[in-house]
């Protein structure tokens, strides 16, 4: 879906008509939150948003993907798979999966690390046991109830913070937020602005971790498109901030297309897109994440489509080294405890 402006705008009379629908929203929310989950064998370590549409959820599941291995551990990520078709629970496979069976982000991560998608949190904890994993990186699900989480770590973009601070309709809550913040233990800001400084105060407040980071792109992409003009498109949760990291590497963006996040992108469009970029000389790129959905189309269009591929740098790695060993051994101690 794309964003309603007024969620990124201070309250509106638009926002205060919907607070009485957002009250029942989140009181419904709040009730499903509270529920008691299923603790299953292995830590499980859950990174998600308060709100709706992104902030970089999939780049920080993938960077703590990495730091887990230097531990020795077997990380699978576990998700809904939005956007596919497929209810599993089912591990994705690159090479016979697209993004309408098992969802963009799943298949994007599939080619680094094994993941499991599934509907039911809990039969997809069961496989990603099954298939030898030492921890669950759970890819969203901070407000789904299944799973018994050890660690929530929430990710918050530092120029949009969390809105207008409302729960949907009214904003982009999914959740009332002081509920959100109690069952928080980690909040990572994505960035150097300052929309998530006063949360920020509240989560160290409340004895919680905050810890900072910045999307830093990898010198192939970067490489890839030097001395090019691009026409940059992408359907995210903030398609703006996909351009502000390419110029800011120093790509040309001579034109630029916004879509809904998880956009499923038809033919037409894509041939406008292609038509574009051979009529005014342009190089098209896009994230990683739609790349995915894109799929098996992209030969047929004639042009190049350039993924300009992004990871996760923490200002302040030793800090979250600490945080995930102090979290997994607390994890196994209290499993060792309840077995005796």
């Amino acid at each position: 879906m794309r964003e309603p402006g007024f969620w990124h705008r201070p309250p509106s009379l638009l926002s205060r008509l919907l607070l009485p629908i957002a009250a029942i929203y989140g009181n419904i929310a709040a009730a499903r939150m509270q529920k008691i989950g299923t603790t299953v064998g292995v830590p499980v370590l859950c990174v998600g948003n308060y709100h709706m549409g992104g902030a970089g959820k999939t780049p920080t599941t993938l960077a703590l993907v990495a730091l887990l291995r230097e531990f020795g551990e077997t990380p699978v990520v576990l998700s809904r798979g939005y956007g596919g078709r497929l209810q599993g629970p089912i591990q994705v496979d690159p090479t016979r999966h697209s993004a309408a069976d098992i969802g963009d982000e799943p298949l994007m991560m599939a080619r680094r690390v094994p993941v499991v998608v599934a509907r039911d949190r809990s039969d997809g904890a069961a496989l990603a046991c099954a298939l030898g994993a030492s921890v669950i990186l759970m890819d969203d699900g901070f407000q789904n109830p299944a799973l018994t989480k050890d660690t929530a770590l929430i990710v918050v973009d530092s120029h949009r913070g969390i809105g207008n601070g409302s729960v949907f309709p009214a904003g982009p809550l999914r959740a009332p937020l002081a509920l959100q913040i109690a069952r928080t233990d980690a909040l990572v800001v994505v960035g150097d602005g300052t929309a998530a400084d006063g949360l920020a105060q509240q989560i160290t407040k409340k004895g919680g971790v905050v810890m900072r980071a910045r999307l830093v792109p990898e010198p192939a992409s970067v490489e890839a498109l030097r001395g090019r003009r691009v026409l940059a498109f992408a359907g995210i949760g903030d398609p703006g901030r996909f351009v502000a990291t390419l110029q800011a590497s120093g790509v040309q963006v001579a034109e630029q297309r916004a879509y809904p996040d998880h956009h499923p992108f038809t033919a037409e469009e894509l041939a406008e897109l292609a038509a574009t970029a051979k009529r005014d000389r342009l190089t098209l790129v896009t994230t990683e994440k739609d790349l995915a959905r894109i799929g098996s189309a992209q030969p047929s269009l004639g042009v190049e489509i350039v993924p300009f591929a992004v990871t996760l740098a923490f200002g302040d790695e030793s800090k979250l080294r600490l945080f995930l060993l102090d979290r997994l051994n607390g994890a196994r101690a209290e499993r060792l405890a309840g077995r005796r």
